[in-house]
C-alpha cells in the first residue's frame, strides 16, 4: 500500500480511532495481544470506547492486522504488522 493511500485511509478515522491506531502500531512490534481494557488505560478512554472504535480498524485497509481474538475477562484483540 502506498503512503498516499495509508493517509488517506487514516483520514476517515475519528480522532478516537487514530489514537488507537497510533497506539497499536507504536507497540505491535513487542506485543501480539492487546486487552481492550489495557488499551483504554493507556489511552485515557473506556474499554466500551476502544472496543467500539476498533471496528472501523478492523474494517480499514491499514499496515497492520488485527484480530478479535479472546473474550475471558474482557476483549482480547491479536495484531500482527
Amino acid at each position: 500500500m502506498s503512503a498516499t493511500a495509508t493517509a488517506s485511509a487514516a483520514t476517515d478515522l475519528t480522532e478516537k480511532q487514530e489514537r488507537i491506531l497510533r497506539y497499536l502500531r507504536e507497540n505491535a512490534e513487542t506485543r501480539t495481544y492487546f486487552k481492550s481494557r489495557l488499551i483504554a488505560e493507556d489511552l485515557g478512554l473506556t474499554a466500551k470506547e476502544v472496543g467500539a472504535n476498533m471496528r472501523a480498524i478492523l474494517n480499514g485497509d491499514f499496515e497492520i492486522t488485527v484480530e478479535k481474538w479472546g473474550y475471558s475477562s474482557g476483549t482480547t484483540w491479536k495484531v500482527s504488522v
